[in-house]
């Protein structure tokens, strides 16, 4: 039907095993394989089965849809489907698509309850339960919950659901998500218990490199209703209230970053009645992204014993989630596992790299530790659900017993991303190379985009600008991303400043907290509120992304422009006492990063130097203009085509103007005549190429000022955090392929297969991550320096979007070749369908081969000159390579 008709039909919107809207979901489907576009399209709907038709519609239109109709009802089932037009000629109907609608917030009956707590340290998890009496021939019956803090749902000792630390992490205060499951296989007539398993989580629990605890409150709480209906229509509706009861649990400690031990010796506790109502928490809404799920399962390597008792389990890669163990021993038999990415040379499980330490202070030991006491019953399984961990390694103690190999088990888990893109290619190192910056990714992915799944486990804006456009083509993160922005708006300050990691566990919006306040407001990650939403236009055409983010982007750089005309740097103030004409747009006077982990200098005796431990007021106090003007240029620009798209013609024309005024101070300040940067960095001629800022009599000059750098540091890379992901793709459009490789290749430090060289299965925080002598430095999982492997798919494999393409409408295949590599292959599931692309090498001739899908049209261009235009279908040719 494919051939004929439209397909891959979805909605904007998430859920569990079924998808789940809110009032106005919006509409995406594929042309048919073999149309080049629509002209207007049909849609016919069931709504409870009450069918409707929107006719005759025309638009050229198939992605983020708008709902046609009335705003859906809580609790609707809807199935829709489409026929696509061109020239006056229909195409088949598309399959249906069904999904349901939430139990939106109005519609809530039941009441919020929590534990009776003791104070008790450390924090166990506690079951909240229920009954509800039923009649037999139940035809349908669903379950809404959802918790501040973690939770579980059981239905008669059965859980519910697939999905992983539920209901994920927001900004509590403003945005809670719940969830909806079919139960109707787990009831029965008679009467049935309901429990809810439910710990701090995120809500209550250790947040952040400092383990800040009771971040959004000190009182854990949960929310479930359960509808069912009767064959014959009548349906009730039961809820959580004052007739529940609490105990606590078999956990008897659970905190996301430290672990979880569990004690099944533990005698049942005596119910108590739940408290009612002693909680405030915000309405409740349902997220657009997929959910945290077990996604994958590892086998041990290898199991070593160590000392007496201890075992070193090796998973050979470092990824997100935790241990299950099927042998627990004899009752009374306690297991301690510690979970780690490094050993150190004894072959002993480390953690020493990720403590924290401010400046002056004493460092924060790390420790991932889950513990199991055995009851001894059979079948018993441990399996820590109210915690994570990332780690490769762990170290299993257990006095005095054995430990089988076969009963341990690592449980894969983040958020449960469809993969978008597939890549090989002739050399095994660069296939390594993507497979390991993918899993940084998927290490990272847990409900937000965190910086790393061990010491801080903070939705860090920075690193997911930095890797955005690299994630999306990678798995498809719209609603994934669309999550996440809604607490980088929740979290945002009143004067427009967009706080470094969301959500926010220091509640800068609403606590005071001077060091905090004043490390907030930098260039490159406050601008992440402009630039995500900019790729997911992009990259999957969804408008609805730019629209609930335009007030806050718009915040944002309205901030960043009244500080760039009020605050200079004091190296200014001492150049001229009045700013001079352009410094008006010279953004330097508020904190930034900066470039940030640019590949640190060696002391006399071989250490590496830490510029921020080493001199802290320095790094703090130092001139970092040139990088906020930059990221300044770039989001006003940014904000100026959002503008237009948006329909917001004269925001658009003031910003067009205002950006081009502050690429004329960039320039002014920091590029001289001979197209040199100020800072003279690698770092800086990168991004002055990838953002535009370099005039175009100048970008010659100044992409040969980058090579000599580059040639000066023998191979070897320069850039930082910022910059890095654009390093190789400027150096190859800017006429030089053979350094990019080169430098892509590059096997000493700083490099990434370097990192390779050492063992690395996830992209490492700092170029030195792990030092020669095998030492670790820092987090081994920090995945915004993998963003290199961008460039596997747009020059390697030579896939991209054609500039000014919006959603792949349009695409250009041109391989940037290398002697060393003499094929490559791969696909993307672009939002017109999928993209496949094979190049090879065969005497001295290249023959490229790409399908391209309905609703695109290709641009194939080979080493000789020669370009051929396509739409949907097969291309194939073969030209000489010069």
């Amino acid at each position: 039907m494919g051939e004929r008709a439209p397909y891959d039909l979805r909605i904007a919107g998430g859920g569990d095993r079924f998808p789940v809207a809110e009032e106005r979901p919006l509409l995406s489907w594929k042309l048919p394989r073999t149309w080049s576009g629509q002209d207007g399209y049909d849609l016919q709907f069931r709504v409870d089965g009450v069918e409707e038709m929107v006719q005759n519609v025309v638009s050229a239109r198939h992605l983020f849809v708008e709902w046609p109709l009335a705003p859906l009802r809580s609790r609707q089932c809807v199935a829709w489907r489409v026929r696509a037009r061109r020239s006056g000629r229909s195409s088949e109907w598309s399959p249906w698509y069904e999904f349901e609608t939430a139990l939106l917030d109005g519609d809530w009956s039941a009441r919020w309850i929590s534990p009776q707590e003791d104070d008790a340290e450390p924090r166990p998890a506690y079951i909240l339960a229920g009954s509800v009496a039923l009649r037999e021939e139940i035809a349908q019956a669903r379950l809404y919950s959802t918790a501040l803090g973690v939770y579980e749902a059981f239905v008669n000792g059965r859980r519910v659901g697939t999905a992983e630390l539920a209901p994920g992490w927001t900004s509590y205060a403003a945005t809670l998500y719940a969830q909806a499951a079919d139960v109707t296989a787990l009831l029965r007539g008679g009467v049935n218990e309901l429990e809810i398993l439910l710990s701090d989580g995120w809500y209550r629990g250790s947040v952040g490199t400092w383990r800040k605890r009771d971040s959004w409150g000190t009182t854990t709480a949960a929310r479930l209703q359960l509808h069912v209906r009767y064959v014959g229509g009548t349906e009730i509706v039961v809820g959580t209230d004052e007739s529940w009861t609490s105990r606590r649990s078999a956990i008897v400690a659970a905190d996301l970053m430290d672990g979880q031990t569990t004690d099944f010796t533990t005698p049942p506790d005596t119910p108590r009645p739940a408290r009612v109502d002693a909680v405030s928490a915000p309405p409740i809404s349902w997220s657009p992204a997929p959910p945290v799920r077990q996604v994958e399962q590892l086998a041990p390597r290898a199991v070593t014993p160590h000392d007496n008792g201890t075992y070193i389990v090796d998973f050979g890669q470092n990824a997100s989630g935790w241990i299950m163990l099927t042998d627990l021993g004899p009752a009374g038999t306690r297991t301690v596992i510690d979970y780690g990415e490094h050993l150190d040379p004894t072959g002993d499980l480390t953690t020493t790299h990720l403590d924290s330490q401010r400046p002056g202070e004493v460092a924060i030991p790390f420790v991932q530790r889950d513990e199991v006491v055995s009851s001894g019953r059979p079948g018993e399984v441990f399996e820590p659900r109210h915690t994570l961990h990332g780690f490769r390694y762990a170290r299993v103690r257990r006095a005095g017993g054995d430990l089988d190999p076969a009963s341990i088990i690592m449980q894969v888990v983040h958020t449960d991303l469809r993969p978008m893109a597939t890549f090989a290619c002739s050399d095994a190192d660069l296939n390594r190379l993507h497979e390991v910056a993918r899993w940084s990714f998927r290490g990272n992915a847990v409900d937000i985009p965190t910086d790393c799944p061990t010491r801080e486990r903070l939705g860090w804006a920075g690193d997911y600008q930095i890797f955005a456009p690299t994630a999306a083509r990678l798995y498809d993160v719209d609603g994934f991303s669309r999550k996440w922005l809604r607490s980088v708006r929740d979290d945002q300050l009143d004067d427009g400043r967009v706080v470094n990691s969301s959500p926010d566990g220091n509640r800068l919006k609403v606590h005071d907290d001077p060091m905090v306040n004043g490390i907030t407001g930098s260039a490159g990650w406050g601008d992440a509120i402009a630039l995500v939403p900019w790729v997911l236009y992009e990259t999957y055409g969804d408008t609805a992304a730019l629209a609930e983010n335009w007030p806050a982007m718009q915040r944002w750089v309205e901030w960043a422009l009244a500080t760039a005309r009020g605050a200079r740097h004091p190296s200014r103030v001492e150049r001229s006492a009045e700013p001079l004409a352009h410094e008006e747009f010279i953004w330097d006077g508020s904190f930034h990063w900066g470039e940030w982990l640019e590949p640190k200098q060696r002391a006399a005796d071989g250490s590496l130097i830490d510029p921020v431990m080493s001199d802290p007021m320095a790094w703090y106090m130092a001139d970092k203009g040139e990088v906020g003007t930059a990221y300044l240029f770039r989001s006003v620009r940014t904000l100026a085509a959002v503008a237009e798209v948006l329909g917001r013609a004269d925001d658009g024309a003031r910003y067009r103007e205002t950006a081009e005024k502050v690429r004329q101070a960039w320039q002014t300040e920091f590029l001289d005549a001979e197209g040199r940067t100020q800072a003279g960095t690698q770092a800086s001629y990168v991004r002055a190429l990838a953002f535009d800022l370099v005039p175009e009599d100048l970008r010659d000059k100044a992409a040969r000022h980058l090579v000599d750098l580059i040639d000066a540091a023998d191979g070897h890379l320069g850039t930082g955090f910022l910059s890095t992901a654009d390093l190789l793709p400027v150096l190859a459009d800017s006429g030089y392929p053979d350094v990019a490789y080169a430098v892509l290749y590059q096997r000493t430090s700083p490099s990434w297969l370097g990192m390779l060289d050492r063992d690395a299965t996830t992209i490492w925080e700092d170029w030195d991550g792990v030092s020669e002598d095998g030492t670790a430095t820092g987090s081994l999982n920090h995945y915004s320096k993998g963003a290199v492997i961008r460039f596997l798919h747009t020059h390697t494999l030579g896939l991209r979007q054609a500039p000014d393409s919006i959603a792949w409408e349009s695409f250009v295949v041109a391989p940037v070749l290398n002697e060393a590599i003499t094929w490559a292959k791969g696909t993307f599931d672009s939002p017109q369908g999928q993209i496949a692309v094979d190049w090879r090498i065969e005497n001295d001739r290249l023959a490229i081969s790409v399908d391209v899908p309905g609703g695109s049209e290709a641009q194939i261009r080979f080493p000789d000159g020669s370009t051929f235009h396509t739409g949907p279908g097969h291309f194939s040719a073969r030209r000489p390579l010069a």
